[in-house]
């Protein structure tokens, strides 16, 4: 978990299952705290004030990782699968619809719906925020948007430089860890080629056309022979992870932005 991939490997799997049949269910700590870093060199002043407060003082890198803090915790369990959703090739989301329990862009959409309205008490405006912070890493992930055929690639046995892992992991976390990077590294590192026009555009799209976004690099995604996975396919991969990374900490600045700014 060191850089990019902490953003991507925020993401979690994304079947039709229940979480406990997921083994990874997030981008890492590296990858979601590098898109925290991001996120907070676009806010505006008053949205970055208003962040301050409701956190207590908490940092939006330091929050990226609550919600996979808080699973062993009862209280928390019914967020489980918020984490990821599921489009099956050939469907769109609105034909394979939003399961009664929830799903990432459901959790989203009622995310920023409450924390617009106001009205929150302090402990829940914290609470939702912490949730909007982490599930805009994890749906730029693209595993986090799943296919329903192998539980976000959970399933997909593979070999990471001669160690078990599964291919969820590989995207999650191990292309990341490779690199040694911190969430900060790793947020320097990716973010230098924006434009203010290349934001705008990244913010003007839904978290809908997020999810679309990373089904559409799943066959990238699944583009390997054999089970053993190395330097190649980090070469091949690798800035994909950091542009989602990157991708994801603009556009949370956008939603932040959007909500706390006049």
């Amino acid at each position: 978990m060191k850089l990019l991939i902490s953003f991507l490997i925020a993401l979690i799997s994304f079947s039709g299952s229940t979480e406990t049949e997921y083994e990874s269910r997030r981008w890492g700590q590296v990858g979601h705290r590098a898109t925290g870093y991001i996120a907070a060199e676009h806010l505006t002043d008053q949205a970055a004030a208003e962040v301050a407060r409701v956190l207590n003082g908490d940092s939006i890198a330091e929050v990226t990782t609550w919600m996979d803090e808080v699973r062993s915790d009862p209280n928390f369990r019914f967020m489980s699968p918020w984490h990821y959703c599921t489009i099956p090739e050939g469907m769109t989301y609105e034909e394979a619809g939003t399961p009664e329990e929830g799903d990432i862009l459901w959790a989203i959409e009622k995310m920023v719906t409450e924390l617009k309205a106001g009205g929150l008490s302090p402990e829940q405006e914290a609470i939702n925020l912490k949730v909007l912070i982490h599930l805009v890493g994890d749906l730029h992930q693209p595993l986090h948007v799943g296919n329903g055929t192998d539980r976000g690639g959970n399933d997909v046995r593979v070999q990471w430089f001669g160690e078990n892992s599964n291919l969820h992991r590989v995207w999650d976390s191990n292309m990341i860890d490779s690199r040694q990077h911190t969430g900060r590294e790793l947020a320097d590192f990716s973010d230098d080629q924006l434009t203010d026009e290349l934001i705008a555009e990244w913010q003007s799209t839904s978290w809908l056309d997020w999810a679309y976004e990373s089904k559409a690099l799943l066959p990238q995604v699944y583009d390997f022979e054999g089970d053993r996975l190395s330097y190649e396919y980090g070469f091949l991969n690798f800035e994909t992870v950091e542009k989602r990374i990157v991708q994801a900490g603009v556009r949370l600045a956008g939603l932040i932005n959007e909500i706390y700014s006049n």
